[in-house]
This record gives C-alpha cells, sequence and structure tokens, in this order.
C-alpha cells in the first residue's frame, strides 16, 4: 500500500472526533460534563471548548507520539519492523480515535449510559496488542520490556510467545464480562485483578526464563 495513502487512512481515523464534535457543537450546552463516576453518572463539568482538547491530547497525541518513537530508537530497531510497525500504529489510531468520540458523546448525552463499554473496549485492544506481543522483535521502545527480555533475544521470545497469549485470553475475558456483569464495583475489582495479572505474570516469567538461560549456561 502507498505510504501516502496508509497516512491518510490513519489521518482519517485521526479526524473522526473532530467530525463528530461539528455535528454535535452547536446543540451543546455552555458547560458540558467531563468526568463520570464509577456508576456513569456526570461529577464533574467544564466548558465546551474543553471538548477541543480531548481528540487532540488522545488521536492527534498518539499519532505524533507514534512517528517520533522511530527517531528516538538507538538501535533503529522500530524501523527494521516495516509494516508490522505500521499495524501497532494502525491500531492505536483507531482504539484513541473511537475512546475520543466515545467521551464526546458521553459528553453530549449527560452520562455514560453503559461506562462498562470503555472496558470493552481496553479488553479489545489488549487482546489486539496480545496478539501483535507474539510477532514483535527485540527493542526498547514496544512489548514487555524487562532488564531481562533486553539481555536476552530467547527469553524476549519466550516471554512475548506467553504474555502474548495472556493478553488475548485476558482481554478477551475483560470485553466479555463488561457485558455480563451489571455490578460495576464488582467489575472494576475484576478489571483490576486480570489487569494486575496480564503484566505481573510476564514479568516474572521472565525472569524465570532468565535465569534458566543463564544456568544453562554456566553449566
Amino acid at each position: 500500500m502507498n505510504k501516502y495513502l496508509k497516512e491518510s487512512i490513519l489521518w482519517a481515523f485521526v479526524a473522526l472526533p473532530y467530525v463528530y464534535l461539528t455535528t454535535i457543537w452547536n446543540k451543546l450546552p455552555e458547560q458540558v460534563p467531563t468526568h463520570f463516576n464509577i456508576e456513569g453518572i456526570a461529577n464533574d463539568w467544564s466548558s465546551k471548548t474543553t471538548l477541543l482538547f480531548i481528540p487532540g491530547a488522545l488521536g492527534i497525541g498518539i499519532y505524533f507520539l507514534m512517528l517520533i518513537i522511530p527517531i528516538l530508537d538507538p538501535k533503529k530497531k522500530i524501523q527494521q519492523m516495516g509494516d508490522k510497525y505500521y499495524t501497532l500504529r494502525f491500531m492505536l489510531t483507531i482504539f484513541f480515535s473511537l475512546l475520543a468520540t466515545y467521551l464526546l458523546y458521553a459528553s453530549d448525552t449527560g452520562s455514560l449510559k453503559n461506562p462498562n463499554m470503555l472496558f470493552a473496549l481496553i479488553g479489545v485492544l489488549f487482546a489486539m496488542l496480545g496478539n501483535y506481543f507474539q510477532t514483535v522483535r527485540p527493542n526498547y521502545f514496544i512489548g514487555i520490556r524487562t532488564p531481562w527480555t533486553l539481555e536476552n533475544e530467547q527469553v524476549w521470545k519466550s516471554t512475548h510467545r506467553l504474555g502474548g497469549r495472556i493478553w488475548i485470553v485476558g482481554g478477551v475475558l475483560i470485553a466479555i464480562l463488561a457485558f455480563f456483569i451489571n455490578n460495576n464495583h464488582l467489575f472494576a475489582i475484576i478489571f483490576g485483578v486480570i489487569i494486575s495479572l496480564i503484566i505481573i505474570v510476564p514479568v516474572v516469567f521472565s525472569y524465570t526464563e532468565f535465569k534458566k538461560e543463564k544456568n544453562t549456561l554456566d553449566q
């Protein structure tokens, strides 16, 4: 696919929240809800001009951040990923664009009718990242970057193979449970437990794998 076409697709998603905002701008009151509690009820309000910064902070922000990362990469590992890196940029751009649009929608309607929709969206992102992690080569910016995965390429591969699968399962669980658990407080606890597990397990695994590799070399 042509490079300019690829970037145009990303910019189309970046622009989506602003397009939506223009369609609702005139009917928005001067003060709109900008913060919601766990039940989805608005508990803080701001000037509607504040909404102009939401897509910028999310969609545009992540777009330029992902452009800068390859420049900062000292060993140029990111540039060697080619289309794989674009895939990551594509996933994150879609996610933050949809997130920004959903937040604008919540400000328009005055409440988060189903707060767990946000969690479901996050779960889908985790599952997509988990699938992506299994193909990522060692680098300093993307993936499960522990001292042990960065030190040993085999530890990186085995950790991302396991970690990727755990992220997929965890993400799918979050997305599914978001539609079946109506108690928001209970779901918040379950969400926290799942997030803790998908973060801690790969880190611990990378350490144990590194120790195994080191003991094998020392024998």
